[in-house]
């Protein structure tokens, strides 16, 4: 076995060189992969680059295990990539929300009220912010958290997405956030001509890029590290700048 690490909500061990086994940390993450065995079997033949797919090995303990996804973290990105990411986005917002809900995936609300609590008192003026969230639409089956760690790639082009623990009916423009704001201009110039972005999604795309840290707050706030609360609030203050 091979420890490969671990995210805010399960960790990782390759087994046997071929198989990820994948564990939650918390009670309440064990749903979370369960609807990843159920969604992603019929997901993954939809899509246009390999996706986990995963089956339940283990109740007690919990174990979810699927075959390893080709490819390693992004270091570099290129107009060759961005346009897969476009073709990826495009196939899997092309699904059927309803198709999806039958399959067990439903909306994610945003933490609206901890946030105008816990964050907000710090930065006042990003109210707005807040308010443009809560009227963004929820029609689109969407990953929910698309950044470098969970895009694959090997020599130059994309091999796979991982982790679709925040799979949800959505915002289109939430799986946009980093591809746009946060990349190359090649790469994001790449992947909104292939997808197609209208100003509104741009618009919106931002908006999620914007709240991202926001959950970095409540997170070290959760789990007794003031630490990652403190670089949460740096990327709020950071991130509103460029809006």
């Amino acid at each position: 076995m091979t420890y490969l690490g671990e995210g805010w909500d399960s960790t990782a061990t390759l087994v046997g060189g071929r198989w990820v086994e994948r564990r939650p940390k918390r009670a309440e993450v064990e749903a979370l992969l369960r609807r990843e065995a159920a969604v992603l079997p019929w997901l993954a033949p939809l899509l246009p680059l390999p996706v986990p797919v995963p089956r339940l090995v283990s109740a007690d303990p919990f174990v979810a295990r699927h075959e390893l996804v080709p490819g390693g973290e992004l270091t570099t990105l290129n107009a060759v990539q961005g346009k897969q990411l476009g073709e990826f986005l495009l196939a899997l917002h092309a699904v059927p929300a309803a198709d999806a809900v039958a399959h067990g995936v439903g909306p994610a609300p945003v933490p609206l009220d901890r946030f105008r609590a816990e964050v907000l008192p710090l930065v006042p003026d990003q109210a707005d912010l807040l308010d443009a969230i809560e009227a963004a639409p929820a029609d689109t089956l969407v990953h929910g958290d698309l950044g470098p760690e969970h895009v694959l790639g090997r020599d130059g082009v994309l091999t796979g997405v991982i982790d679709f623990g925040d799979v949800h009916v959505g915002d289109a423009a939430i799986d946009l956030a980093w591809a746009l704001h946060s990349t190359p201009p090649e790469f994001a110039d790449a992947v909104a001509a292939t997808y197609g972005v209208t100003d509104g999604l741009r618009e919106r795309s931002l908006l999620w890029h914007r709240i991202g840290p926001w959950y970095e707050v409540l997170h070290g706030n959760d789990n007794g590290k003031p630490e990652i609360a403190a670089e949460g609030l740096a990327g709020v203050r950071k991130r509103s700048s460029w809006f």
